[in-house]
């Protein structure tokens, strides 16, 4: 015979997980947790599949996904779907913009070694410049 586990409370969840309260009631009104139902006192009960779901939301996050996209990874998971498939073009274009970013940076970090390599301490006309080191074309 399985015996169910008795839902947690809200605080206890925090503490296991390193989570704030807060930050665990937020995720539920947004609907990327699931309670399984609440107190008479109105607090929050998780069963304990919660842990996964909270290091997967973790993860994800790590990886620079937004709540929004992590939200529809956790509805297709469960609907009974796997979001891998989602996951992976996600993840593809996260590379493409930080592909495109690092660009961006590499070009501006020559602009910046540029200005710094023509540094003046004292403008010829310092009434008109207020950095010459900006203000040089």
């Amino acid at each position: 015979m399985l015996t169910q586990e008795k839902p947690q409370l809200i605080g206890v969840i925090a503490k296991d997980s390193g989570i704030p309260i807060k930050t665990i009631r937020y995720y539920d009104e947004l609907g990327l947790l699931r309670t399984c139902g609440r107190t008479e006192g109105g607090y929050r009960l998780f069963n304990s599949d919660v842990f996964v779901r909270l290091n997967f939301i973790k993860r994800a996050q790590s990886l620079g996904l937004n709540l929004s996209e992590i939200k529809e990874f956790l509805d297709v998971h469960d609907q009974g779907d796997l979001p891998c498939e989602h996951i992976k073009v996600k993840l593809e274009d996260k590379l493409e913009a930080i592909k495109q970013q690092i660009q961006q940076l590499q070009i501006l970090k020559q602009e910046l070694v540029g200005l710094l390599s023509g540094w003046k301490t004292i403008p010829e006309h310092p009434e008109e410049t207020i950095c010459p080191i900006i203000q040089q074309a």
